[in-house]
């Protein structure tokens, strides 16, 4: 492919938004031959979740969970490749975890940002168009680095040292100008934002805030006399277990509400993590949409759970702080809903009033507190950047995207090109979607649809769980018939991953970029 002389070639692929899981997949297409590919991010640089970066926190999933080792553990790009490039590799040797700090993880995955050639931070997408006549998106970019590679420049799959800065596409003097880039595909990593009750909106502030702002915001909790988390997911455990670990310091007075009928674990078991596995992904995505609606709430403890760890020295906490019978200090209350929150005025003990109903006894009582933490979790942003193209998507009858078997948008037929979204499929594809240790094989489906089944070999089927009902045996192929089961699962293969209309891949030269 050579660009036009006045216009750069259009990418094959176009990303929008760097988390983890764009990432993923743009470490998994660096190399892969054909693949002309550019990522952008409005934040001057990778961030993960910069207010839970707490002293002690883990990720819940193991190190092979990092952006390509489950795809791929020869890449460049593994957390094995970090430490090794960072000469921690023995330090982490003796460290013998299986789950990385938070902190750790943030550091590997803005070294892989920084060195991708593919990445761009400080370029903000503004709007995205179809336009049916060139059969490409047009893609309306603002921001101090709003481009891809410089026209006829190095495809977007080369490493580039992180010193030099992000490369800049070929413009006028005003590079923060908004600037229109072209693409044949898109991929919508969007990531989530912070949910904020209805009973909370009004009094959001300085004592009032979303855990994600914790780290942040919490000198804001100085001074209070009693906090109030809600909230009991992983984040709202580990804001609770840092208040109460500092209670001693603090004086504080603390309570923690949860909707949730139980301050319960994660479901760590072995064979329940294989819910966590492209088998049960698979089997999710065929079950009818009323079905899914259903089951997702009820798995509440693989997705909103708190690891045993926390939870253990919450209750070690506490039971020390019990000795000789003094009071703890710390109300716990589950399967409560804060209905409203009022402000009593100067004249009362404590700034904030919680009316708060028990959702089993359906008895409503109030807590007086002075802050509240939210640790009430995240919903899929709905950008207004695809409003352009808002008519051409297809949606369910509750406004969600429809999502098929290989992360494409159901799009009007006029619409050629395909759009791809992470992390904004939990109803159509269950509860891994938001799962790091799905992110690589998710991205490796993207590729593999996008470059015909020539990017990356997926996995096949390894869950020892058979999640649906069992197909009956088949019987053995005559003499010099075709085998029926090995015909079955190439159809199933190519329904995973082979399209027409997908990227023609060159085999890679000697010495070269590809595998």
């Amino acid at each position: 492919m050579s660009p036009s002389a006045t216009a750069p070639e259009p990418f094959d692929l176009l990303g929008v938004g760097l988390g983890p899981f764009n990432l993923s997949l743009a470490a998994l297409a660096d190399g892969v031959p054909g693949v002309r590919a550019v990522f952008l991010e409005q934040q001057d640089a990778f961030h993960w979740h910069p207010g839970l970066l707490l002293d002690g926190t883990t990720l819940q999933v193991p190190f092979l969970a990092d952006l390509v080792t489950l795809i791929d553990p020869t890449s460049r790009w593994s957390f094995l490749s970090y430490l090794r490039e960072h000469d921690r590799l023995f330090r982490f040797y003796f460290y013998e975890r299986f789950h990385l700090p938070r902190r750790e993880y943030d550091d590997y995955c803005r070294w892989v940002a920084q060195s991708l050639g593919s990445t761009r931070f400080g370029a903000r997408v503004d709007a995205v168009r179809w336009r049916p006549g060139s059969e490409l998106f047009e893609v309306t970019v603002s921001g101090p680095h709003a481009g891809g590679p410089t026209a006829g420049g190095p495809t977007a799959g080369g490493p580039r040292d992180p010193a030099s800065g992000p490369r800049e596409i070929a413009g006028g003097p005003d590079e923060s100008a908004p600037r229109v880039l072209t693409a044949r595909n898109l991929v919508l990593g969007l990531g989530t934002e912070p949910v904020v009750p209805p009973a909370f909106a009004g009094v959001r502030g300085r004592r009032v805030f979303h855990s994600a702002d914790f780290r942040g915001q919490r000198d804001q909790l100085a001074g209070a006399r009693h906090v109030t988390v809600v909230g009991s997911g992983q984040s709202g455990a580990e804001v609770f277990a840092e208040l109460l670990r500092a209670q001693p310091s603090t004086g504080q007075s603390l309570a923690w509400i949860t909707r949730t009928p139980a301050f319960a674990p994660m479901e760590y078991s072995k064979l329940g993590l294989e819910q966590f596995t492209p088998d049960y992904v698979r089997y999710f995505h065929g079950l009818d949409q009323p079905t899914k609606d259903a089951t997702v709430p009820g798995q509440w403890q693989l997705y909103k759970g708190i690891d045993a760890q926390t939870i253990g020295e919450i209750y070690d906490l506490l039971y020390e702080r019990s000795i000789g019978g003094t009071d703890a200090d710390a109300l716990l209350l589950p399967n409560v809903s804060v209905e409203a929150v009022s402000q009593p005025g100067a004249d009362h003990a404590h700034a904030l009033r919680l009316r708060c109903r028990h959702r089993a006894q359906h008895r409503e009582f109030t807590v007086d507190t002075d802050a509240v933490v939210l640790a009430t979790g995240y919903a899929p942003r709905r950008p207004t950047l695809l409003d352009p193209v808002g008519g051409l998507l297809h949606l369910d009858p509750g406004g969600r995207f429809r999502v098929d078997d290989r992360y494409r948008l159901a799009t009007a037929a006029e619409v050629t090109g395909r759009i791809y979204v992470q992390n904004a499929e939990l109803h159509t594809h269950g509860v891994g979607a938001p799962d790091l240790g799905l992110g690589a094989w998710r991205a490796a489906v993207i590729l593999d649809d996008l470059t015909g089944g020539r990017a990356h070999r997926l996995p096949p089927p390894t869950a020892f769980t058979t999640f649906g009902a069992p197909e009956p045996p088949r019987a053995a192929a005559p003499d010099g018939a075709p085998d029926a089961a090995a015909a079955g699962a190439a159809g199933a293969a190519g329904a995973a991953g082979v399209a027409t209309g997908s990227i023609p891949v060159q085999p890679a030269e000697a010495g070269g970029a590809g595998r």
